[in-house]
């Protein structure tokens, strides 16, 4: 339980990480854009929507829910790549996102 407690407070972190830098948008995009058969939505949405869209509730859903965790789990290889290196918060949303993965796969010792 205690694990999965970690897991959502580095959820809100990646939420206060779009929130300080103007990323978290207060509508969410078209529904067409949700169904996108690419990985990360990457031909509708931009990274950040997705996080903010897909990735987010998801995680929270799978907490709430007691579903078992993801087993490959790797976002912030895709935002590095995916994000303009200018983007402002990039760099902090990369450094949330690593430790999002490190504690799916359990490395959060």
């Amino acid at each position: 339980m205690e694990h999965h407690n970690r897991i959502r407070r580095q959820l809100v972190r990646i939420e206060d990480v779009l929130r300080e830098h103007q990323q978290w948008q207060p509508t969410a995009p078209d529904a067409a854009a949700f169904e996108s058969t690419q990985p990360f939505c990457m031909d509708t949405l931009t990274p950040h929507e997705w996080l903010q869209w897909v990735l987010l509730p998801r995680m929270h859903a799978i907490l709430d829910g007691g579903l078992p965790l993801p087993g490959a789990f790797a976002v912030a290889p895709y935002c590095e790549m995916a994000l303009e290196s200018t983007q402002p918060g990039r760099d902090a949303l990369l450094v949330v996102l690593l430790d999002l993965d490190k504690l799916i796969a359990g490395d959060d010792a």
